[in-house]
């Protein structure tokens, strides 16, 4: 779709239980956001209708069934949009669709030996996040790439339930960073690495001129008590094969497989014995391992390069002053069975309510949102309906790489993150938005909240 468009979504559902299909990363009227207020029963259907108001970039979307976010988006429920506009297209950047612009979803997933995906609802899924041993990019398992162009444009999806993934070559190549989560970085930022947890998107460009093959990893990242190491990997070190995250503070220094079994989500929540041996390498896997997401084979005859455009994009200026209020939000989450009886997971001490309004904003204001990680683990915080800027961690500037318009921002234990937000077009008094954790699992948990925009 192009910037300008009017669009309708027509979905129609063919499950067996209640779902949703949010647009995740779009400015939007609340009633067309698709978040667990716009459900769609069993054989019913529901249309978006909305003007697309995003400069160009990769969005997405996904079920946001209440509590039923991490099992429907595990089976499948997500996909993607691409948002053109006439700016972009200007640029000598890659932009032909599967020659040279290449989308690529990554989720990680558990099997079972006949080939069913595994889903746990046990405490430590639950509290870490449903996790997998293979990688589907796409939908497919171990992707192989025909390059036919010297430069390739990459466009990366953490679609992943709770999974964060350092992202690099496997001969340590440098690339370029063109985008975030709402579109194009100022100017390319040259790099060997790039970070995305749940929700967060990238755009990379590689060179591949040399025409050796070349993999593209995922590096899985240790999320629980990753204060300092979290933010020394943004921007950390080359990604070759002996290099490895370190520092697993869950599991200890055992490597290998982490100790919970996966299994098959039942109705009465107990395991089989087929589930229990197919569940016992999958489910809840070590979150350091490294997964191979695209293997590159450059062509013999490729399009020729074109020199890099030093600049990609005019962001609007950041101005703190422009915020007529600051807000608060202290994202915590419980241990043992407060966690299990839904007490657990919340933001500013509440688990999410349906019925209940936690903010309310005024249309045309700005405001500053702060969001302090008071758990052990990270997690990555997305806010609905708007691409806000990050203006410090801790007081300390945004990385390079965090310096356009995002969605989603992982706030790291113990830290404070604040935000720059602008609320415009739409007002419903009625019809709320989110805001939670991304790790879809603390999401159905509880750590929620929900917001109005009024006149």
């Amino acid at each position: 779709m192009y910037a300008g468009d009017t669009v309708r979504m027509n979905v129609t559902s063919d499950l067996s239980e209640t779902a949703t299909v949010h647009w995740h990363g779009f400015h939007l009227p609340a009633r067309a956001d698709g978040g667990p207020h716009q459900p769609i029963e069993p054989g019913g259907s529901w249309t978006a209708r909305f003007d697309v108001r995003q400069r160009a970039s990769m969005f997405w979307y996904h079920s946001h069934a209440h509590r039923r976010s991490g099992p429907q988006v595990y089976q499948g429920l997500a996909g993607m949009i691409y948002v053109r506009d006439s700016a972009s297209e200007a640029l000598d950047l890659p932009n032909d669709y599967g020659v040279d612009d290449i989308p690529l979803v990554v989720q990680d997933r558990a099997f079972a030996s006949d080939g069913s995906l595994i889903y746990s609802t046990r405490m430590h899924n639950v509290m870490m996040g449903m996790m997998g041993d293979t990688m589907l990019v796409n939908g497919i398992v171990e992707p192989v790439f025909e390059a036919k162009s010297d430069r390739l444009r990459l466009r990366l999806v953490n679609g992943s339930n709770a999974r964060f993934y350092r992202f690099g070559f496997d001969d340590g190549r440098s690339f370029h960073q063109i985008g975030t989560d709402g579109g194009l970085l100022a100017a390319p930022l040259p790099t060997d690495n790039v970070v995305l947890a749940p929700g967060e998107r990238a755009q990379v460009i590689v060179d591949v001129s040399d025409g050796r093959p070349v993999s593209l990893v995922a590096d899985g990242l240790e999320i629980m008590g990753m204060g300092n190491m979290g933010r020394r990997m943004r921007g950390s070190g080359p990604m070759r094969d002996s290099d490895r995250p370190v520092d697993n503070w869950m599991m200890g220094d055992r490597g290998g497989r982490g100790g919970m079994m996966g299994e098959r989500e039942r109705r009465d929540g107990m395991m089989g014995e087929r589930e229990r041996r197919d569940g016992m390498m999958g489910g809840m896997m070590d979150e350091r391992r490294r997964f191979t997401v695209l293997d590159i084979r450059p062509a013999a005859s490729r399009r020729r390069a074109i020199a890099m455009p030093r600049q990609l994009a005019t962001l609007p200026q950041i101005d703190p002053g422009d915020a007529v209020r600051t807000r608060r939000f202290v994202l915590d989450m419980g241990m043992g069975m407060r966690m299990m009886r839904g007490g657990g997971f919340t933001i500013n001490g509440k688990s999410m309510d349906m019925q209940r309004i936690d903010e309310t904003v005024r249309v045309d204001t700005t405001e500053i949102w702060q969001v302090e990680n008071a758990s052990m683990m990270a997690h990555p915080f997305h806010i609905h309906d708007v691409q806000f800027r990050i203006l410090d961690r801790n007081g300390r500037p945004p990385d390079a790489a965090e310096q356009g318009l995002k969605d989603t921002v992982v706030v790291y234990p113990g830290e404070t993150v604040r935000l720059l937000l602008r609320f415009e077009d739409y007002t419903d008094p009625d019809l709320p938005y989110m805001y939670h954790c991304h790790i879809l699992e603390h999401e159905d948990a509880g750590m929620m909240g929900q917001f109005t925009v009024t006149a």
